[in-house]
C-alpha cells in the first residue's frame, strides 16, 4: 500500500544513498547509476562543492520574493549569459515551467510586431517537452497524451530532421520552430550540424522564432556547455535544466534582447523562480563545468564510452543494434526488449533508463570514469551472453 500518487513505472529497488557515480539500495547493495536522475546527476551524488554550497547558503538567505532583488540571480544570469548566446535569462524550477514561458514568448514576441496571428509552432515528431497540457502537444509522444484531450491547439508536428517538411509546414500563422537538438526520451536521435544549420536558416528566412529544448541535451553533456554550440548556430530561446541544477529543482530560458524586450512586469512570474538555494547550486555546477578542461574530459570520456559500446554491440550484434549520441548522452538499440534488457543490467549492478525506439538511454554523470566504463562493459557483455526476450 502506498500513499503516493504513482504514475511511474517504478523497480522493484529502494535507493537510500549515493555517492559519485554509485547509489546503495536498502539492502546496502551497490550500483552503478548510468540513469544520472535522468542525466541531472552531472557531477555525482552528493559532490562535496554543491553540498557546500546549498549549506552555506541555507545559512544566509533560504528564499525571497521576486519584488526584491538578490545578488545571486544577476551573477548567475550574467554567467550564463556571457558563457552563450543570450543577453536575458529567466529561472524556473522545472524544464517543462521554461518549455511553457518559451511558447508563450512566441506569442508575446509576435503580437509585439503587430502580427499576433503568427502563433503556431513547428515542432518534431518523437519529441519530449515535459508534461504540462502544453508540452504533451508539442511533444511526439501518444502515449504522454493519452488521457489529456482535447490538445492544446498550435502546434503542427513534421519528422525529425526532414528540413522540407519544416518549409512545408510553415503557413501565416506560423510564428516559430521547436526542437531538441538531441532528442532524448525519443531514443538518442541527433539533430545534424547541416540540420541546425538549416533550421537557422528557414527562420530567418520567414522571420520565425528558433526554438532550443536543452533540458537534457544543456549543461556539458555534450562536452560543449549546450549542444547548439556543437553546430555553430544559435537558437532566438533556449531552455535548460536537469544539469543546471544537479538535483536541486532549478531550470532556465536564454533568450536574445529583441525576445526579452517584450517581457513588462506582471507578463509572467513564479514564487519559487531564482531563489537563493538554486542560485548557489547553480552557480557552484557552473564553476565545476567551466573549470579549465572539464568540458573537454567528458568530450573524450564520451568517446571514450562510445568506442567500448561500439566493441561490444559489434561482438553482440543479436543484443546490441546500435550506438548513438554525442558527448555521455548515448543510446543504445536493443534486438531484445529494451525492458528486459534494462532489468538484466539493474540485476548485475548497472542502473541505465529506457526511451522510444527499443533504446536504452545512457546518461552517466559527468564525472564518470575509464575505470566505471570499463565495469559498465564486462556487465553488458555478461548480459549479451544471457537469454532474454525478444
Amino acid at each position: 500500500m502506498t500513499y503516493l500518487l504513482d504514475p511511474y513505472n517504478r523497480a522493484p529497488i529502494e535507493i537510500v544513498r549515493g555517492e559519485g557515480v554509485h547509489v546503495w539500495d536498502s539492502t546496502g547493495r551497490r550500483y552503478l547509476d548510468f540513469i544520472g536522475g535522468m542525466a541531472v546527476v552531472a557531477f555525482g551524488h552528493c559532490h562535496p562543492v554543491l553540498v557546500a554550497a546549498l549549506e552555506r547558503q541555507a545559512r544566509t538567505l533560504w528564499t525571497a520574493s521576486n519584488i526584491l532583488r538578490t545578488g545571486e540571480a544577476e551573477q548567475l544570469a550574467e554567467r550564463l549569459a556571457r558563457a552563450s548566446f543570450a543577453d536575458k535569462v529567466f529561472f524556473g524550477t522545472s524544464g517543462a515551467e521554461v518549455v511553457d514561458l518559451a511558447l508563450k514568448l512566441v506569442r508575446r514576441y509576435f503580437k509585439s510586431t503587430a502580427t499576433p496571428e503568427r502563433w503556431r509552432v513547428i515542432t518534431m515528431d518523437n519529441a519530449y517537452h515535459g508534461r504540462t497540457m502544453a508540452a504533451i502537444a508539442a511533444g511526439g509522444s501518444a502515449k504522454l497524451r493519452e488521457g489529456y484531450e482535447p490538445l492544446v491547439d498550435g502546434f503542427d508536428m513534421v519528422d525529425f530532421g526532414d528540413l522540407d517538411a519544416v518549409r512545408a509546414a510553415i503557413g501565416p500563422e506560423t510564428g516559430a520552430i521547436l526542437i531538441e537538438p538531441i532528442q532524448g526520451d525519443g531514443g538518442i536521435r541527433v539533430a545534424s550540424p547541416a540540420y541546425l544549420r538549416g533550421l537557422r536558416a528557414v527562420a530567418d528566412e520567414h522571420c520565425l522564432l528558433l526554438l532550443y529544448d536543452e533540458v537534457q541535451s544543456g549543461m556539458g553533456r555534450t562536452g560543449k556547455l549546450f549542444a547548439y554550440q556543437n553546430s555553430g548556430v544559435a537558437p532566438d530561446i533556449l531552455v535548460t535544466s536537469k544539469g543546471l541544477g544537479c538535483g536541486f529543482p532549478l531550470s532556465a530560458l536564454l533568450t536574445t534582447e529583441a525576445v526579452a524586450r517584450t517581457v513588462g512586469p506582471g507578463s509572467h512570474g513564479g514564487t519559487l523562480n531564482g531563489a537563493p538555494l538554486g542560485m548557489a547550486v547553480g552557480s557552484a555546477a557552473l564553476d565545476l563545468m567551466l573549470a579549465d578542461g572539464f568540458l573537454d574530459q567528458v568530450t573524450e570520456t564520451g568517446r571514450y564510452f562510445k568506442e567500448r559500446l561500439e566493441e561490444v554491440a559489434a561482438r553482440r550484434p543479436e543484443t546490441f543494434r546500435e550506438v548513438r549520441g554525442v558527448g555521455l548522452m548515448i543510446g543504445l538499440v536493443c534486438g531484445p526488449a529494451n525492458g528486459a534488457v534494462a532489468t538484466a543490467l539493474r540485476e548485475r549492478g548497472l542502473l541505465v533508463a529506457q526511451a522510444s525506439g527499443n533504446v536504452l538511454r545512457l546518461l552517466p554523470p559527468l564525472v564518470v570514469t575509464g575505470a566505471d566504463i570499463d565495469r559498465a562493459m564486462e556487465i553488458f557483455e555478461d548480459v549479451a551472453t544471457a537469454p532474454l526476450a525478444a
